[in-house]
């Protein structure tokens, strides 16, 4: 096994919430295993406030998060990927770019706590609920034994958790 943290991205169409949230969560679950990223293929430009509330209130940092589209992580500077995962269903339906290196891929389907209509207190539940949904797949792929990590073995592993019905 390589001894550098793998690097994960994680996308999204707005890259404002989900795949923020994921980022965050990679990066401090992984506890320097993995390095999350995250973009969209129509970023919105900035995160979500109610993203960076739950966070904050999770107890993780914040603080270098933004919107990014993801053809920052498509050419030759960018820092190669181990592991590609969509956060949305408009994303995973979209024609990504061609990754360097062919990462593992798989696609993690989330409701968009974004979209939710209604009161503050209504939003918040929903990025809440996305939130421990986004941390328990979180946790079954951090936890995934280091031989798993492998590139073919990890993509049948990856494809399992994001196939795992979400409880909330």
């Amino acid at each position: 096994m390589s001894n550098h943290p793998f690097n994960v991205l994680f996308l999204c169409t707005g890259n404002s919430a989900r795949s923020i949230m994921a980022e965050a969560l990679v990066t401090t679950m992984g506890h320097g295993q993995f390095k999350g990223y995250s973009a969209g293929s129509d970023p919105k430009g900035t995160v979500n406030p109610f993203t960076i509330e739950q966070l904050e209130k999770a107890g993780y940092s914040s603080d270098n998060l933004r919107s990014k589209s993801w053809d920052e992580f498509a050419g030759p500077d960018a820092p190669h990927m181990d592991f590609i995962i969509t956060v949305c269903d408009n994303a995973a339906g979209e024609v990504c770019p061609v990754w360097p290196g062919h990462p593992a891929s798989a696609h993690w389907g989330f409701e968009d706590p974004a979209a939710v209509e209604g009161s503050d207190e209504d939003k918040r539940a929903a990025f809440e609920r996305i939130f421990k949904q986004i941390m328990a797949r979180m946790n079954a792929f951090v936890s995934l034994p280091h031989n798993m990590l492998e590139k073919h073995a990890i993509h049948q592993e990856i494809q399992k958790i994001g196939a795992t019905p979400v409880v909330g």
